[in-house]
């Protein structure tokens, strides 16, 4: 398995990588045996949120429900974080719901079991913090001869996936044309709410363009896939692939790639800690044009399957004439200067060829701000150039003042959830609600009385009852050591509930974040993102607010109504059902958000959940 690490832990279910949040004081410490496994206290799913505070306190143990039956794969795809790993290796073999194991199982678990690596991931996807790990030292029989196995189709069993119907790939783009936003087709949902959304092989077939050359942007890659997914005449049309893969994982990653000459790579830079490549964009030079895609999807054929996913798709950029200048072809949001920014940020070489295209193309038709972020500290004016500060200075100098807009809630939805301290002024309340609220040039200190933040996370229950089942929490890697330095972040919790997509049981790896009006009837501006809500992906204001350190690189579009001549979008209520109106805005998910009831809690990818099946008759048995 490739991981996303500068360090890893080798043990029979191949590597995972090992990783902490952007906190350092949050390092796990190294120690001669295996870190904490199983808690002993498992997850109580009728009590509150708040209930998960002495989960680590005890002495762990082993579960008796721990799935050991763990695959070794040398061919499996960079699956990118150890909780997508974890959820891969636990349910090649899923333990089915029992509730009284057989005794002869229980002894085969507490021989067979392996490391389980906890993380305080402060992203979807982290980098490393914890050395290597000596291997657990166990009385096992002699070793059996060796078998080969080959990678499964799914991180839920060889059989998983099932075919789409023959009319899957029927495209049918005429109603968010105006805002060139669209949803993943997700397959086991009804046909009508596919209407309008897009997969990997329609984005990237002739009907877009006569395809030359491209360039993929992502965290992980499965690069046999990814090459399936090109239509059979572009399929070996030359692809740059841009990563932040380092020493083992690089390697692996070019191993996968070795059948595929017409792949070359660049890696991207990550010189501060706790940093990820995680944007994911699509540069695609045809015979008649330019386009990008700014999307939230992995390359791995489970993030285009049962995943609530987004993106947008500039329109067709013509080449501009012969001799324009260098500014020609720039649109009102300065989109066309934005990204050849955060192109250069990368500082490669592989990338030349495609800044000096870009320069050669009219991009005067987006209608959509670039929001990146990039690693590094920045003073100066250069602070608003990524992350926050960038969503701050675009919504002061281009969103208009709303009347009563301290009523406006802000809505923040996401796939994974990092370190912010332990209370809400540290960050969450202080900087980034600054940033969400922002609108108009009036700067002013913060209110006493500042506008609602709803916050949408899937509950438990949310993930057990969805189309993946439990393994859907795999991508969903709020770890226990986070989750319990910050209780205070629950209360802010709304579950995922998504009727009006079709998508409330397709588990969410989109990344929304917008403020809209008390009747949840009308936005003041929309972005969609890559980025996860953590201070690596956002940045932090360090040294008494003169500067602001960005971790990750991360990329999104950002909606504001005046560059569409309105002055709200309004929302629309029917927006992927196939009856959309022009001028609505597709939230994708239920408006007003759903709080959590005193039932729910927040999934937390690293613990059990042992006393309910899934949709497949399998329970969550971190090993």
């Amino acid at each position: 398995m490739s991981v996303k690490a500068e360090m890893s832990q080798e043990s029979q279910h191949g590597r995972w990588s090992i990783s902490d949040s952007e906190e350092e004081d949050n390092i796990i410490p190294p120690t001669p045996q295996k870190p904490s496994v199983t808690p002993s206290i498992k997850p109580n799913l009728e009590s509150k949120p708040s209930k998960i505070t002495t989960i680590l306190e005890q002495k762990p143990e082993q579960s008796p429900n721990v799935n050991v039956n763990h695959v070794k794969e040398p061919s499996a795809p960079s699956i990118g974080s150890e909780a997508r790993q974890a959820a891969h290796g636990n349910q090649i073999n899923p333990v089915k719901y029992e509730s009284n194991p057989s005794p002869a199982l229980k002894r085969k678990r507490e021989t067979d079991e392996g490391g389980w690596n906890l993380s305080s991931s402060d992203d979807e996807e982290t980098r490393p913090s914890v050395p290597k790990n000596e291997p657990k030292k166990v009385n096992v029989s002699p070793k059996k001869k060796k078998t080969e196995h080959t990678r499964p189709p799914s991180p839920h069993g060889a059989c998983y996936y099932k075919e789409e119907p023959a009319d899957f790939f029927e495209t049918n783009l005429s109603m968010n044309d105006m805002y060139r936003f669209y949803l993943n087709k997700v397959t086991g949902i009804q046909k009508k709410f596919n209407t309008g959304a897009l997969h990997i092989k329609e984005i990237l077939s002739p009907m877009f363009g006569m395809l030359k050359e491209s360039v993929q942007f992502n965290y992980c890659f499965d690069i046999p896939w990814m090459v399936e997914q090109y239509p059979p005449e572009f399929r070996d049309k030359p692809v740059v692939i841009v990563h932040g893969d380092k020493r083992e994982a690089k390697a692996r990653l070019i191993e996968q790639a070795k059948p595929y000459p017409h792949i070359t790579f660049c890696q991207a830079k990550l010189d501060i800690a706790f940093g990820t490549h995680h944007t994911k964009m699509m540069l695609l030079w045809y015979e008649e044009g330019f386009r990008v895609i700014i999307l939230t999807s992995n390359l791995i054929r489970a993030d285009w399957y049962q995943k609530t996913q987004g993106l947008w798709m500039s329109p067709l950029y013509p080449r501009l004439p012969e001799g324009s200048p260098g500014l020609a072809g720039e649109s009102p949001t300065n989109f066309k200067r934005d990204l050849l920014e955060y192109l250069e940020a990368y500082r490669a070489p592989e990338l030349a060829d495609w800044i000096d295209r870009i320069k050669q193309h009219d991009l005067s038709e987006t209608r959509v701000y670039l929001i990146g972020s990039t690693p590094g500290r920045y003073q100066g004016p250069a602070m608003e150039k990524w992350g926050h500060l960038r969503l701050r200075k675009l919504l002061r100098e281009h969103a208009r003042p709303i009347q009563n807009e301290e009523r406006w809630p802000v809505i923040g939805q996401f796939s994974s959830i990092g370190s912010m301290g332990l209370d809400k002024t540290k960050w969450l309340a202080a900087e980034f609600q600054h940033t969400l609220t922002t609108l108009g040039r009036a700067e002013k200190s913060l209110p006493i009385s500042q506008p609602q933040m709803h916050l949408i996370y899937p509950s438990v229950e949310n993930v057990r009852t969805s189309l993946e089942g439990y393994p859907a929490g795999g991508s969903l890697p709020y770890s226990i050591q986070t989750a319990q330095k910050q209780l205070w972040l629950h209360s802010y919790f709304h579950g995922w509930h998504a009727d009006v997509t079709g998508r409330s049981n397709a588990m969410p790896h989109i990344k929304t974040y917008m403020r809209i009006s008390p009747d949840f009837t009308q936005l003041a501006w929309f972005l969609v993102t890559s980025a996860n809500l953590s201070k690596a992906a956002w940045g932090a204001l360090e040294k008494n607010n003169t500067q602001i350190m960005v971790r990750s690189y991360e990329l999104g579009v950002l909606y504001l109504p005046s560059a569409f001549n309105m002055s709200t979008f309004p929302v629309e209520k029917n927006a992927f059902s196939g009856s959309a109106s022009s001028k609505g805005f597709p939230v994708p998910y239920d408006l007003p958000p759903h709080r959590y009831s005193s039932k729910d809690q927040p999934w937390i990818w690293n613990i059990p959940y042992t006393k309910a099946p899934d949709t497949h008759g399998n329970v969550w048995a971190p090993s």
